[in-house]
């Protein structure tokens, strides 16, 4: 077994036959099979003008996620700071915590989550990621109770502490993780290269704050777990074409078929995204287990957060399941 906590990034998915309401259903079947089999937590992130994700509204979907479930934790995995005001993060996440006390975290990334076409159309300045460090102590103050209370104040969200994390693929976010003695989140299920230079920056440069005395870090990794280990092989070679095609389908009037992609399955862009899944656990129960516990003190995680790329919901809740802390 691993000796980590297990989370889950759930991005609600929408298969290429189905719609959006039933994606945002599966999110709400996951939650609660990820609450009975004893993972820590589920991640939604923040993504827009896409049609394949759901998740755009994050703060909706987690309220909606945690009125169907009991005990499991739910936060942004991430919000995009840039995209908004941190008054109104605050006011969100504050709420949410008032809903669902000592459930509810926060993790806070840099990037647009879209397109440039997109962030325009949000109506964000192009300078808004470079305040990103201010915003995120500024954020920190309105989900305080710290005095003296100023002009400006969140309600609800004052005083509520909601616990947050700082999301990364690069130094930047491992530096500022560690300035503010925040914990950092790695997103080594598409990321890989900066791993291992990531968390040891981090826990190098780690200045201990009062919530969190020590570092805390949470690594992504791809879990393809079906009932034998061939059969998961199988399912990996399936889902690592259907990344192909969804990828290379971005921008496209019609997308690619599958034999499609699979002629373009080794060209020099299929073979970059394909190295998205460099970090991903493989197998039967026995073997996804080894191979948690294995990346785990690869990456020096704390946590590991655990994303199930599947290319169907019913293969996805398998894989959940079968690579479960509570099995």
């Amino acid at each position: 077994m691993t000796r980590v906590p297990l989370s889950v990034l759930d991005l609600a998915t929408v298969e290429e036959s189905g719609d959006i309401a039933a994606a945002l259903q599966h999110s709400v079947d996951l939650a609660r099979s990820a609450e009975k089999f004893g993972y820590e937590r589920v991640w939604y992130a923040e993504h827009h003008n896409m049609s394949a994700i759901a998740s755009s509204a994050t703060a909706v979907l987690i309220a909606h996620v945690a009125a169907h479930t009991e005990r499991i934790r739910l936060g942004a995995g991430g919000v995009m700071l840039p995209n908004h005001s941190p008054l109104v993060i605050a006011e969100q996440f504050g709420m949410l915590a008032e809903l669902h006390p000592g459930r509810i975290d926060l993790g806070l990334g840099r990037a647009p989550g879209s397109d440039m076409a997109t962030f325009r159309a949000m109506r964000r300045s192009h300078s808004a990621a470079e305040t990103f460090p201010a915003d995120v102590r500024e954020l920190q103050q309105l989900l305080s109770d710290e005095l003296p209370r100023t002009a400006v104040n969140a309600y609800p969200g004052r005083g509520t502490n909601v616990p947050m994390f700082i999301l990364g693929s690069s130094l930047f976010g491992a530096n500022l993780a560690a300035h503010f003695g925040l914990p950092y989140a790695f997103a080594s299920h598409f990321a890989p290269q900066a791993l291992g230079s990531a968390v040891r920056h981090y826990r190098s440069n780690f200045v201990p704050s009062a919530r969190h005395p020590e570092p805390y870090v949470i690594a992504g990794i791809n879990v393809v777990a079906a009932d034998t280990d061939a059969a998961a092989e199988a399912l990996f070679a399936r889902t690592e074409l259907e990344r192909v095609r969804r990828f290379l389908s971005r921008g496209r009037e019609v997308e690619l078929t599958e034999a499609e992609a699979r002629k373009l399955f080794d060209s020099p862009a299929a073979q970059e995204i394909r190295k998205m899944l460099t970090y991903t656990a493989l197998g039967g129960r026995e073997r996804v287990q080894e191979e948690l516990a294995a990346f785990a003190a690869h990456a020096e995680a704390d946590e590991l957060m655990t994303v199930h790329p599947a290319p169907t919901r019913a293969e996805q809740l398998t894989s959940l399941r079968i690579a479960a802390p509570l099995g």
